[in-house]
């Protein structure tokens, strides 16, 4: 880990001082901020229920450099959101932090050849509330996922683009050792005697290679509603390579004015290593669903 972050900031310092020494009007940035917040109140109410209150920060930036045939394309995803029901303890609902940073050289007017790199982890702690609400389940790099390949896209029109890398490398991250030991998002768990005893603890992250394809789809569907969708799959040559991992994030926004928006959110994950338990007891891997409609106010620059 050492080595790849020393690695991770002299590539950051290349491109912070290449950035530097280019003009201003070759970038493009562009980016949104949003304070989401949904609420219901009961007093003295027959048919029951319970007052809540919930809190969804978002951030969005997109920094573009375009010289020539040469271009360099960022963005930026954070969001960070709890929920409080009643007088229990606050609830996280969102935390996301995701960076995509994308080197293109155009070769014909649809084709570039690309290298393509990407970080994805939380900020906070995560529960699993419905079982203990004290002892983390995850948390920053933990797990955190870091990728590189080069490869090709294919982009017909602005709001459209397919990409793929097919000698990708990934880092699955578990910064912890206790959720390591217990093979926590598809890691080799630790080795223990007949007791249960640790005898080796576990590695903290693994190395996989093979193949990536991301989509990505940014389309206004009508005045003022725009649909935004990005599917990224990979295939591990050295697990299983059948088994896709799949990665599907949706966004639909609606615009009603300057400052007021409803953004409705849904993530699908899959991936065969990460084992969850179902109510019913039963261990395996499922599919990941999470869906979110927001009110906010929010601030485009």
């Amino acid at each position: 880990m050492k080595k790849l972050t020393l690695i991770l900031l002299l590539v950051g310092f290349g491109f912070t001082t290449q950035a530097q020494n280019d003009t201003i009007r070759n970038w493009k940035l562009k980016g949104k901020a949003s304070l989401n917040v949904n609420q219901n109140y009961f007093s003295n109410w027959a048919a029951g229920g319970e007052s809540n209150f919930g809190l969804i920060g978002k951030y969005t930036m997109n920094a573009d450099y375009t010289n020539g045939k040469n271009s360099w394309v960022n963005w930026l995803d954070m969001a960070l959101g709890y929920s409080v029901i009643g007088k229990a303890n606050p609830t996280k609902t969102d935390d996301k932090i995701e960076l995509i940073s994308t080197y293109k050289r155009q070769l014909s007017k649809y084709w570039f050849l690309t290298a393509v790199g990407s970080f994805r982890s939380q900020f906070a702690n995560g529960y699993n509330y419905a079982v203990d609400s004290s002892t983390p389940i995850s948390h920053f790099l933990a797990p955190g996922y870091i990728d590189f390949g080069p490869g090709v896209q294919y982009k017909p029109a602005k709001w459209f683009s397919i990409n793929i890398s097919p000698a990708n490398i990934r880092w699955v991250v578990v910064n912890d050792q206790r959720l390591a030991d217990l093979g926590a998002f598809g890691l080799d768990p630790a080795v223990v005697d007949s007791k249960g005893n640790i005898i080796h603890h576990a590695k903290k992250s693994r190395l996989d290679f093979g193949a990536r394809m991301i989509l990505t789809l940014n389309y206004d569907v009508a005045k003022n509603v725009n649909l935004s969708t990005k599917l990224d799959l990979f295939s591990n040559y050295l697990h299983k390579p059948q088994n896709i991992v799949v990665d599907w994030q949706t966004n639909i926004g609606l615009k009603v004015n300057d400052w007021l928006n409803v953004t409705i959110s849904t993530t699908l994950l899959y991936d065969d290593r990460v084992m969850i338990t179902d109510k019913n007891g039963n261990t395996g891997p499922r599919t990941q669903f999470k869906q979110l409609l927001m009110v906010g106010v929010g601030y485009s620059f």
